[in-house]
């Protein structure tokens, strides 16, 4: 029988009263199978395919996140071309490295949240608020990270709510836990992330123009899969590039492949030379 459905296969009073605006919630009362900290996992620890390298760092007009495209497991690559990147809503960006598979199930069921949220009080949550959300899906999904199915998210987007547009990008980092913190400037989550905020340290500065901005985030992951074998670098060959997305007053965009590829070939056109 249907999650949801009486034995006449009728919807259940969960779906037809008044009920919470948030969608997670919902969804541990009518169908908690279906949330990705609630299955129940076989002992011991889990081998999956793993998402690595996601930074952002603010610019003058929003924040910029970016991903690179490879999946390890153990010593494999198991995939070349993953999407680590998306827009959480028409304001905000969220990423993930970990488990890629619970990964890309927690950012589609974020993505539902925050619309559910909007739909039931008419209006959207607050840049925090997103982030508070988040970490609560994080922590749910606590029992599954100690069996090594872990993901943890960075968070960024533009503030419709800041008093100085100046300084309404912002960005939000996670731990296993569910801690949410909030960053300056930039941040970096995954195995190469240690190398890559080396490069944002030294390359973002304040007031930046969005182009600028694109060729850090780019040259930050370049100099990542220099170091760390599980961050994939710009593939020319079968035109793999990474992912590049900005969050403005405009609402998110993506950077195009074609734009990542000219950037990338001028880092590697500087490092040459």
């Amino acid at each position: 029988m249907a999650s949801g459905l009486d034995p006449s296969g009728r919807l259940t009073s969960y779906f037809l009263n008044t009920g919470t605006s948030s969608f997670t919630d919902f969804l541990s009362v009518v169908a908690p199978d279906l949330l990705p900290g609630r299955r129940p996992l076989p002992p011991g620890q889990l081998q999956a395919p793993h998402a690595t390298t996601i930074v952002a760092l603010t610019f003058a007009d929003g924040v910029v996140m970016a991903g690179d495209r490879r999946a390890t497991m153990g010593n494999l690559i198991a995939s070349r071309d993953i999407e680590k990147v998306h827009p959480a809503d028409p304001y905000s960006l969220v990423g993930i490295a970990g488990t890629a598979g619970v990964g890309k199930e927690l950012i589609r069921l974020f993505q539902v949240e925050l619309e559910h949220y909007e739909k039931i009080e008419g209006t959207m949550l607050s840049l925090e608020g997103k982030a508070n959300r988040l970490a609560t899906m994080i922590r749910n999904n606590l029992g599954a990270a100690l069996q090594g199915l872990a993901v943890i998210p960075i968070y960024a987007g533009y503030d419709l709510d800041a008093p100085n547009p100046a300084k309404a990008g912002r960005i939000f980092s996670f731990d296993i836990t569910g801690g949410v913190y909030e960053e300056t400037d930039f941040d970096g989550v995954g195995s190469g992330s240690l190398f890559a905020k080396a490069a944002l340290k030294r390359l973002h500065r304040p007031g930046m123009s969005r182009d600028e901005a694109v060729r850090v985030a780019v040259e930050a992951l370049y100099d990542a899969a220099d170091e760390d074998t599980a961050t994939g670098g710009p593939d020319v060959v079968r035109r793999i590039f990474p992912i590049v997305m900005t969050a403005t007053a405009a609402g998110t965009e993506r950077v195009s492949d074609e734009e990542t590829a000219a950037v990338a070939a001028s880092i590697v056109d500087s490092r040459r030379a």
